[in-house]
């Protein structure tokens, strides 16, 4: 039961940053739930993903960038095959630190003077570089969070959402085919499901502190140097 609590508590807050800003989940959440058992990650962590994508896509699919989300999808095939390379050939730890100092020039060239559109172009690098990452650190979310971080926060919100739902479908669609799915994930998943809907829940009076353009951007921004800082200092401590 404790480690079902601290889960939960993982699981909660990841699932409320979320649902305000469009991601962070794998970000608040993985860490922990390794540490707790490392069976937790990436199954039934992708399967309240997906839950909480299907939630919020729900709640917000009037506002869906369709086209953007078949560009990223796009470019997160070979973006995925990218990431497969990157965890056989490279070392993780240096790689998750380049990884992470490659976000945080992006966030502070964001904050200088860069001001990133979601064009075709872009959101296929975004969508290559998320699939990279994704698959080889689990944090994918910041490129396409950085190309519409001037964006509203419905649209941020309901498009990653999408992305994010089709991304993890996919991949425990892989998982599936390779054998690694099990009748315990499943088991796991449900006890952490109410913990996931009591986050999305709350996040959503907490999307009002996000009311403008401005704060969604501050942020996207906050969230999106947390993960890369994250990543540096992971692959430091090991």
């Amino acid at each position: 039961m404790p480690d079902v609590l601290l889960s939960g508590a993982a699981v909660f807050a990841g699932a409320l940053v979320q649902g305000v800003v469009g991601f962070g989940m794998n970000l608040i959440a993985a860490p922990l739930l390794a540490l707790v058992d490392p069976d937790l990650v990436p199954v039934p962590l992708l399967m309240i993903a997906l839950a909480h994508a299907l939630l919020a896509v729900v709640r917000e699919h009037r506002d869906i960038d369709w086209q953007g989300v078949g560009l990223v999808l796009l470019g997160r095939l070979p973006g995925t095959a990218l990431g497969v390379l990157a965890v056989a050939l490279l070392p993780q730890r240096p790689f998750a630190a380049i990884v992470g100092v490659a976000v945080l020039v992006c966030v502070a060239l964001s904050v200088v003077s860069w001001t990133p559109r979601p064009t075709t172009r872009a959101l296929l690098v975004a969508g290559v570089a998320s699939g990279t990452l994704g698959t080889a650190s689990s944090i994918g979310g910041p490129p396409i969070a950085l190309v519409y971080q001037h964006e509203s926060g419905p649209r941020i919100r309901a498009t990653l959402a999408m992305c994010f739902g089709l991304g993890s479908s996919m991949s425990l669609l892989a998982l599936g085919v390779a054998g690694q799915l099990s009748t315990d994930h499943s088991v796991t998943a449900l006890w952490l499901l109410p913990f996931l809907v009591a986050g999305f829940a709350l996040s959503g009076p907490a999307r009002r502190f996000l009311p403008d353009g401005k704060r969604m951007r501050l942020a996207v921004l906050t969230v999106a140097g947390a993960s890369a800082l994250a990543l540096v200092v992971r692959s430091i401590v090991g």
